[in-house]
C-alpha cells in the first residue's frame, strides 16, 4: 500500500470540507447530484473521444498501481540478475533456460531466452530496448488518459457553473428557484476542480512515477543480462547495476 497517495487523498479532501465546516457551510451544500453529473459525465465523455476503448480500461485498471506499488524493486531485480550470473558462471548460459520457464514477468523472460540463444549482446540490447520502447507507449498511455481528463474536469465544472446560472436567470421571477440554481453553479466549478486537482492530474503524475521506476528496473535487467552474455564477474555486475540508483537511471545505453 503507497501510504502516500492515502495520505495525500485524505489531506486534500479534508482541507476542502474541513475548511468549508470552519466556515461555517454545511457539508449538505457541497453535495450536488446535478453538479457531479454534470462534471463526471462531460469530463469522462471527453476523455473517452479523446482516447481509443482499450487505452482508456487500462488507464482505470491502472488505478490500482496508485495505491498498490509494483512488488519488485531494484534490490530485487539485482539480487534476481546476480543468481542469474553465478550460476551462469557454474553450469554454463543454457543452465538459466529453467529460469526462462518460470519466471512470470515476460520481458525478463524473453531477456534470459535470448541469453539462452546465445545472441551477439549488442543484438540483445537493441532487441530488448525494441520492447523496453514498447512497454513505455503502452504504460504511459494510463498517465496521458488522467491528464488529459484533469484538462477537461475545470472546464466543464464552468460549463455547469453556466447552465446553473442560465437556470437561476430565467427563473428571477421564483425566488424559491434561485439558490438551488446558484448551489449548483458554485458546486460544479467546485467539483470540476477537485476532479483535476486531486485526483485525475495526481494520479496521471504517479503513473508516470511508477512507470519511471519500472524502466529503471527495466534498464538494469538489460544491463545485466547483457553482463551475464558477456561472462563478467557476479560481483561486477552487482557494482555496475548499483550504479544505476547512484545516477536515477541516467547510464541508459551506456
Amino acid at each position: 500500500m503507497d501510504l502516500a497517495t492515502i495520505i495525500g487523498l485524505v489531506l486534500a479532501i479534508g482541507a476542502v470540507f474541513g475548511g468549508a465546516l470552519l466556515e461555517g457551510l454545511h457539508i449538505g451544500a457541497l453535495i450536488q447530484p446535478t453538479a457531479a453529473l454534470i462534471v463526471l459525465g462531460g469530463t469522462f465523455g471527453a476523455t473517452f473521444v479523446s482516447f481509443p476503448l482499450p487505452g482508456i480500461l487500462n488507464a482505470f485498471k491502472d488505478v490500482g498501481r496508485c495505491f498498490f506499488p509494483p512488488k519488485d524493486d531494484p534490490e530485487g531485480v539485482i539480487k534476481s540478475i546476480i543468481s542469474y550470473a553465478a550460476k551462469a558462471r557454474r553450469n554454463g548460459l543454457i543452465s538459466l533456460e529453467q529460469e526462462a520457464q518460470t519466471v512470470k514477468d515476460t520481458f525478463t523472460k524473453k531477456g534470459i531466452s535470448l541469453v539462452v540463444d546465445g545472441i551477439d549482446p549488442q543484438k540483445l540490447r537493441e532487441t530488448m530496448e525494441i520492447e523496453l520502447g514498447s512497454f513505455e507507449e503502452h504504460r504511459k498511455q494510463s498517465a496521458e488518459v488522467f491528464e488529459a481528463a484533469g484538462g477537461f474536469a475545470p472546464t466543464i465544472g464552468i460549463i455547469g457553473a453556466v447552465l446553473g446560472l442560465i437556470h437561476v436567470m430565467s427563473n428571477l421571477s421564483d425566488p424559491s428557484k434561485l439558490g438551488g440554481g446558484i448551489a449548483v453553479a458554485f458546486v460544479a466549478t467546485i467539483y470540476g476542480l477537485m476532479t483535476a486537482n486531486v485526483f485525475c492530474l495526481p494520479f496521471g503524475t504517479k503513473l508516470k512515477h511508477r512507470l519511471k521506476e519500472e524502466l529503471l528496473q527495466k534498464e538494469m535487467l538489460i544491463e545485466g543480462l547483457i553482463a551475464i552474455q558477456n561472462g563478467e564477474n557476479p560481483h561486477f555486475i552487482e557494482q555496475k547495476l548499483r550504479a544505476y540508483l547512484h545516477d536515477g537511471g541516467d547510464k541508459k545505453g551506456k
